[in-house]
């Protein structure tokens, strides 16, 4: 403990045996070019990453966390000791003695290409010395996997355990599969799909035009204003987190309750539980989300096949030689269960040793999040067997 601890009326976050406590993020710069899926250049770019136990000596433990749309490369553990501070976004599964047991693996974790967390993005400086905007290259998912392989090699990590992700990490843990075969031995999928829908790109094209028409938005050209778009990415974040949730999760939580009143007053002033709700969540992400990098990220997902540039799917995936753990959820509606098994039947039919479950969730896509008990018996132990394996080759 600290000596400022000690003092009087400080308030102290309680020792938790299964935390990675205070972390920091660490930023790496690369000054070689970026060649992008579109064929442009980025000139330099750097990535912030985050990682927590220790890579063992054969250097054969460590494990790739992939973040989804709205994550960044704090996955777990807090930046100081404030008890009020909240933790990383899967702070649940990553530690010692969790899901992603620190004890025994290196776990890492980047923020993407394109992202706004400590990557370079469309917030970031140009050559020029003004931000990129939208003179930033439209990036695909592909794209993040190969900035991820300047940072594997950085770290002096020739392959990977595994990578893992739920989501947009899915769609990352999977492509490392297929652009670097030797570099991978487990895929954990958790949640995602290998080629986004008509209504996946629907629902991104929906938030995008929320964007697009906040006049502070200025065809990206805000930095520096005096205001962001933050109504047009509260409403786009609003459109994506329904998507992450179900109609029993919502109903649940909030049925008709009214917020904050016992009568409906017939105005159009937030009458309902899930209004405010909504609202929090939608503003809430303006105060660490940048609107260039959310166009640009769900453009990436517009775009994801992982059957692009290798002419089917089934090409694609005869190029790998990793294990898979691919995990859906039944009230998920965003990546269902059909959009698991054109994965997993491919992936079988090729001969690979592919495990799935399809779990009975309430939670909608966000279940990956919530059902911890279930995710630390299915995940964990996979791994658990995985790295029981590796040790006895």
């Amino acid at each position: 403990m600290r000596l400022r601890d000690l003092l009087p009326g400080k308030k102290v976050r309680m020792l938790d045996p299964h935390s990675v406590g205070v972390v920091d993020r660490s930023t790496v710069h690369f000054a070689q070019p970026l060649l992008l899926q579109s064929g442009v250049q980025l000139p330099y770019f750097q990535l912030a990453y985050e990682t927590y136990g220790e890579l063992n000596e054969q250097r054969d433990n460590a494990i790739l966390i992939c973040h989804a749309l709205s994550g960044d490369s704090h996955v777990a553990g807090y930046y100081t000791d404030d008890p009020e501070e909240k933790p990383g976004w899967w702070d649940e599964a990553v530690g010692p003695g969790k899901m992603f047991d620190t004890n025994q693996y290196f776990v890492i974790c980047s923020n993407v290409i394109g992202g706004c967390r400590g990557s370079t993005g469309p917030s970031s400086l140009a050559v020029d010395g003004r931000r990129y905007a939208l003179r930033f290259p439209v990036i695909t998912v592909q794209d993040m996997v190969r900035a991820q392989t300047y940072l594997i090699q950085h770290l002096g990590i020739q392959t990977l355990f595994a990578t893992a992700g739920g989501s947009m990490g899915g769609m990352q843990a999977l492509q490392w599969a297929v652009d670097y075969p030797d570099r991978v031995k487990n895929v954990l999928f958790i949640a995602s799909t290998p080629v986004s829908s008509a209504q996946n790109i629907a629902f991104n094209e929906i938030g995008r035009q929320a964007i697009y028409v906040d006049p502070n938005w200025k065809r990206g050209d805000y930095y520096g204003s005096a205001k962001y778009p933050d109504a047009g990415l509260a409403v786009a974040r609003m459109i994506g987190h329904i998507t992450y949730m179900s109609e029993y999760s919502l109903e649940s939580k909030f049925g008709r309750r009214l917020q904050a009143r016992t009568d409906i007053h017939y105005t159009f002033d937030t009458e309902f539980a899930v209004e405010s709700y909504l609202h929090y969540q939608g503003y809430k992400f303006t105060e660490r989300f940048d609107a260039n990098s959310y166009l640009y990220i769900t453009r990436a997902l517009d775009y994801y096949d992982v059957a692009q540039g290798y002419g089917s799917m089934e090409a694609a995936l005869e190029r790998t030689q990793a294990d898979f753990l691919v995990v859906s959820f039944s009230s998920d509606w965003l990546y269902t269960r059909d959009q698991a098994l054109t994965l997993v039947q491919p992936l079988q039919a090729l001969g690979r040793d592919v495990e799935y479950h399809h779990v009975e969730a309430s939670f909608g896509h966000d279940s990956f999040l919530v059902e911890v008990e279930t995710m630390n018996e299915i995940v964990g132990g996979y791994l658990t067997r995985r790295y029981a394996a590796l040790r006895t080759e």
